[in-house]
């Protein structure tokens, strides 16, 4: 491969160009790379912003949107905290706009393709295999953009002009025709070297939920997209299911708390792709802050600084977690708590001492200031003010912020220091093993040929068997599949598009039906508004349907 001389935008400059479209080219770059990167660690440092794009977004607003949008959880205000304009209520609702702060997602998404593009110059070979993890990232980062807003530009160098968008459908097809563009020039190495970086099995998986939600991304208008449209990928998701099970690289033998664990790494092999976090190098994951009771900074360890406690896990879906000995269940707080050690609970109360108005702030008893010891517990009823109705507001007392069962999922990291801010090292698979056997499963039950002996059942309870739980008896209907994708991939951003895929994105949960019932048929709500901020720039783009 031959040596060439460029000078290239750098990707935060470049990201500036495409995602806010800023004209202003006088910009006084600090460093430019005038030599071709020919070694492994000179083209890993010239990709570093290709894996760092979407780190903050995965680790806090893609999430959010993902999961709160969804059924599976809520997240309240108490009394003012927590309400921040509406942002996270909208998602719950289903009543977002285009100004909602978290549908900012889309600019890192396209800074990462733009990143991508950047290195892509640089090596001057798309068809070389140092080029090939990064067309897979460009990839990865169109299929977040296209899942959640539809139609976006594609864009494959550097640009300096506001580019045109291109249909959902044709995104779809370009991001299918990418990854069997690479898919043999990619390694198949699975080490602690590949950990967080493309391989052809992260391609396959990618092409596999590409292929699984085909009739939603080709669908002339998502509104109009019913669950029983034909999709002729069925068979192509088996395929790729396929060659990841084949390849014997992967499996279940990791317990399931621990896959999720702040220690967590390459030697779990049940991980795929992943998002890397480091509390001190790697930031953006802060999960636990949000989901841990606000009273409960000391629970788990002595934790240098404050958490949220806003987000409560929906009543409905709590009740999937019922099969008995599954180690799932083990991932929600409920009931009475407990102070935690080395991952497990203990049998020390964990006791709050108040009075009884700060238990419940409408107290007014002529005790209302007597302080007791209460045993904290959590409720599994969310219940909002009758005054906080326009803000979801559960109350700032002990009562209100009980409310709701909470993921400790992604444990909270107990090492963190009042320096990292909450920061946690809890890497965050994209895509797992598991995730593969219910995806052959769903598509198999959708009309897609059985392979290997294989069926519903015997793929299903590959699952069960890991975790604990009975065994499937029978034959599993795709509700069966749903559920059990529900309780596997809880708190790890697949819900709604699950919801989508399945016709049940606007079934009736928490508090959506009593204060926003238009959310229960507005349809074109199965794909976000583009940001405003984005939208004013790029005044030749015309806003998604319904906004």
């Amino acid at each position: 491969m031959k040596k060439i001389e460029i000078k290239y935008i750098l990707p935060a400059v470049a990201a500036l160009i495409l995602a806010t479209s800023c004209t202003d080219l006088d910009v006084d770059i600090k460093s430019q790379l005038t030599k071709f990167p020919d070694t492994e660690a000179a083209i890993e440092a010239a990709s570093a912003d290709v894996y760092n794009a979407y780190r903050g977004a995965m680790g806090r607003d893609h999430w959010f949107v993902q999961t709160v949008s969804s059924d599976e959880a809520v997240a309240v205000s108490l009394g003012a905290d927590y309400y921040d304009e509406g942002k996270y209520m909208q998602m719950h609702l289903h009543n977002w706009t285009p100004n909602n702060v978290m549908l900012g997602i889309f600019t890192p998404a396209m800074s990462g393709v733009t990143s991508c593009n950047t290195v892509l110059t640089m090596l001057d070979d798309d068809d070389s295999p140092n080029a090939a993890p990064i067309r897979a990232m460009r990839a990865l980062y169109y299929f977040y953009l296209m899942d959640n807003f539809g139609g976006v530009p594609i864009v494959t160098t550097l640009v300096d002009e506001n580019p045109q968008r291109a249909t959902r459908k044709e995104v779809c097809e370009f991001i299918e025709s990418e990854l069997l563009a690479i898919r043999d020039n990619i390694t198949t190495e699975v080490n602690s070297v590949t950990y967080g970086k493309p391989t052809r099995y992260m391609v396959d998986a990618l092409l596999a939920k590409l292929y699984l939600n085909w009739a939603v991304y080709t669908a002339s208008d998502v509104a109009f997209y019913e669950p029983t449209d034909n999709n002729p990928k069925l068979n192509d998701v088996v395929a790729m299911c396929d060659d990841v099970i084949s390849s014997g690289k992967y499996d279940l033998s990791n317990g399931y708390r621990e896959k999720f664990f702040p220690d967590n790494g390459s030697h779990i092999r049940d991980f795929i792709f992943v998002i890397e976090f480091d509390r001190e190098r790697q930031l953006g994951m802060t999960y636990a802050r949000f989901w841990i009771h606000r009273n409960c900074q000391k629970q788990f360890a002595d934790l240098p600084q404050s958490v949220g406690g806003n987000m409560r896990i929906l009543p409905e879906f709590y009740d999937k977690f019922n099969l008995e000995g599954d180690e799932r269940n083990e991932t929600i707080l409920t009931g009475k708590q407990y102070y935690w050690e080395n991952y497990q609970e203990t049998d020390k109360a964990f006791t709050i001492e108040t009075t009884p108005r700060g238990f419940d702030q409408d107290y007014s008893g002529a005790d209302a200031d007597d302080p007791f010891e209460w045993h904290l517990e959590l409720t599994k009823e969310i219940t909002v003010r009758e005054d906080g109705k326009e803000t979801l507001d559960c109350g700032n007392d002990l009562k209100g912020r009980s409310m709701g069962y909470r993921s400790i999922k992604f444990y909270m990291d107990t090492d963190v220091t009042a320096a990292n801010e909450r920061n946690q090292s809890n890497d965050v698979p994209v895509f797992r093993y598991a995730d593969i056997l219910l995806m052959k499963a769903e598509a198999i039950l959708r009309g897609a040929t059985a392979t290997n002996g294989d069926t519903p059942a015997s793929l299903l309870n590959q699952i069960r068997a890991y975790v604990g739980a009975p065994a499937f008896v029978g034959t599993p209907t795709l509700e069966d599949i749903l559920d059990e994708r529900a309780r596997e991939f809880a708190d790890e951003s697949w819900r709604r598009n699950d919801l989508i895929r399945y016709g049940k994105f606007e079934d009736n949960w928490g508090f959506r039906g009593e204060l926003y019932p238009q959310g229960l048929t507005e349809k074109f709500r199965r794909i976000f508004p583009i940001h405003i901020d984005v939208m004013n720039v790029n005044t030749h783009w015309s806003q998604n349907p319904g906004y």
